[in-house]
This record gives C-alpha cells, sequence and structure tokens, in this order.
C-alpha cells in the first residue's frame, strides 16, 4: 500500500467482545500500512476477543483507549467493524452514537461494514442515504428510511459527509480501499 495517509487520525470504535476478527484486523493493518495512525476505542480498556463468523473464537486485539475518553474533533474518519455482537452492543451505547453524530456533523468519512450499520440506524443517520451491509440487516436498513443495495461498497456523499458501507470480510479489499482513497 502507498504511503500517503501520513498525519490522517482514525478512530476504530469496537465493543470488547464479539467483533469480527477480519472486519478489524485488516482495516487496522490496512490503514497503518497506508501511514494513518489508528486508535482501536473500545468499551473498556483491554483487549478485543474477535469472534470468526460470529462463532469461533478469534485473536485478541490490543485496545488504545475507551470510547469514552475520545473526541470526534480529535481524527479525520471513523471506522465501524461488523460481528453482530459488537455491532449490537455498539448501537445501545449513547456515547458510541454520539461519537459517530459528531464525525457526521464535521463532515468527516464514516465506514460502516456488515452489521455496524445498526449502529448508523440508531444513531439517526440512514434515512435519504444510499448504503449495503450483510443481507440479514436489509430491512432495518430500509426501514429507517435507507436505501439497501447488494454491493461490495456503496459510498454515499449526498449529505455532507461520506458514508462507507459494505457487506462482509469477502469485501474488505474495496472497503479498505474506499476508506483510504476518501482519506487521500
Amino acid at each position: 500500500m502507498n504511503s500517503n495517509l501520513d498525519g490522517r487520525k482514525v478512530l476504530l470504535l469496537t465493543s470488547n467482545f464479539g467483533t469480527e476478527t477480519d472486519e478489524i484486523q485488516r482495516p487496522i493493518a490496512d490503514l497503518r500500512e497506508a501511514g494513518a495512525s489508528v486508535t482501536v476505542a473500545a468499551t473498556e480498556a483491554g483487549s478485543v476477543q474477535t469472534l470468526v463468523l460470529d462463532h469461533d473464537p478469534g485473536p485478541e486485539v490490543p485496545v488504545d483507549t475507551t470510547y469514552d475518553s475520545v473526541q470526534a474533533s480529535d481524527f479525520d474518519a471513523v471506522v465501524l467493524p461488523g460481528g453482530t455482537l459488537n455491532a449490537d452492543a455498539l448501537r445501545t451505547d449513547e456515547t458510541v452514537r454520539a461519537l459517530v453524530r459528531g464525525f457526521v456533523e464535521a463532515g468527516k468519512p464514516v465506514a460502516a461494514i456488515c452489521h455496524a450499520p445498526w449502529i448508523l440506524i440508531e444513531a439517526g443517520l440512514v434515512e435519504g442515504r444510499s448504503l449495503t451491509s450483510v443481507p440479514t440487516i436489509r430491512t432495518d436498513v430500509v426501514n429507517a428510511g435507507g436505501t439497501w443495495t447488494d454491493q461490495e461498497v456503496v459510498q454515499d456523499d449526498s449529505t455532507g459527509f461520506r458514508l462507507i458501507t459494505s457487506r462482509n470480510p469477502g469485501d474488505l479489499d474495496a472497503f479498505n480501499g474506499a476508506i483510504i482513497d476518501a482519506l487521500s
């Protein structure tokens, strides 16, 4: 990867359990390889216990800070990895929803994969937007006023911030590439 993101800071929000392994590890690795500084913020200090396909334990990922101690103004973009348990836990947390809204209000890119659009739905950020996700939450996206498309990556710049969404770990090359492009 090219080192065109020197000086760029990316916040990755996650719970401490249930984040899809590839959807946390690959964005961290690809963004860092491109030169960005990535901060992993979780519910609690320590580590994230990842899961492979929401079932099998994956490797732990170190946590840099807790999400209640960061501000959107300190970062250039936010990444929301999936995993059913992860996204379900984060969507119910007002601090997470407020952080994501902070990125939106500042016009900064928001990237969500798999089940992570649940967080966008709960934050009231889907209405009138085009996005994708894991197919099992398609109805949730549509009921929240979004237009759902079964594509590898959907980018929507229609309302003042770039929304980047993707379906699953198989789409990570395109997803990570879209994040890097948005920050270049």
